[in-house]
């Protein structure tokens, strides 16, 4: 499926860098919150207002749509159609 995207690798964001990733259930905002060793921290915001964290490996291609950073993720939705909805307080 290569489309127009640009591939880059996580660790070549830097830190504060916002990108959509996949949690369980739908896509999630996220940002890097630390560039270490061996794994990037990345900090995601929950529809609920909280917050957690996730690890992955420096090396992870990320893609490029547009000016919009994505960590992808193998499912058959995208992150415009399945979105979560975060709580409008926030």
């Amino acid at each position: 499926m290569e489309t127009s995207e640009t591939l880059l690798t996580l660790d070549q964001l830097a830190v504060g860098s916002r990108l959509i990733v996949r949690s369980r259930k739908d896509w999630r905002f996220a940002a890097i919150s630390r560039v270490s060793e061996g794994r990037v921290t990345l900090t995601v915001c929950s529809p609920s207002g909280r917050t957690y964290r996730l690890w992955r490996e420096r090396g992870v291609e990320i893609h490029m749509e547009g000016a919009v950073p994505i960590l992808p993720y193998e499912t058959t939705d995208t992150w415009r159609d399945n979105f979560c909805d975060y709580d409008i307080r926030w």
